[in-house]
């Protein structure tokens, strides 16, 4: 309802049936003739019922009470299975994760080996270990050819002038 209409209520929208007050009178006296008809409600207590409520009470707090057997979660059969779970995860994702990919030295660019030798000071003695004699056969040296015209630009690049003159 609109509060703009409020001051316009004709009636106050509650209604009686017809001719309710009219008959309370008489519906009145009938409840009260039945209620003094009826003897009894219908509900009974034994005799002697609460004198003896409260030793009927302790009686039944007081029982002892027979164990209640107990399951437990974590039994050993369970936390076997737990853990055996557990760890077959954890190997799965550490297998996975930590997966030794095999290295390739075909791969390996030239430079990258040529830096390593020459900015992590590896001694000769090193490089040495780890040639076998089949590495080191003249046939490796003499199937080289060389071109007078590199080997003189790699010498001017690569060696000082005056370590030739002494």
């Amino acid at each position: 309802m609109k509060n703009n209409s409020l001051h316009n209520i004709k009636n106050s929208g509650f209604k009686t049936p017809q001719d309710y007050f009219n008959n309370l009178d008489d519906t009145f006296f009938t409840v009260s003739k039945l209620k003094n008809n009826v003897e009894n409600s219908g509900f009974k207590v034994p005799d002697k019922y609460f004198e003896n409520l409260e030793t009927a009470v302790l009686q039944n707090v007081l029982k002892q009470k027979e164990p209640v057997k107990v399951i437990s979660i974590f039994n050993k059969k369970n936390l076997l299975y737990a853990t055996s779970i557990a760890a077959a995860v954890v190997l799965l994702f550490s297998l996975t994760l930590f997966k030794n990919t095999s290295n390739n030295w075909n791969t390996l660019d030239i430079d990258t080996v040529e830096n390593y030798v020459l900015n992590d000071d590896i001694s000769t003695y090193e490089i040495a270990s780890l040639l076998t004699e089949d590495d080191l056969t003249e046939e490796n040296f003499i199937s080289s050819t060389f071109n007078e015209e590199n080997m003189e630009t790699y010498l001017l690049n690569n060696f000082d002038i005056e370590d030739f003159v002494e």
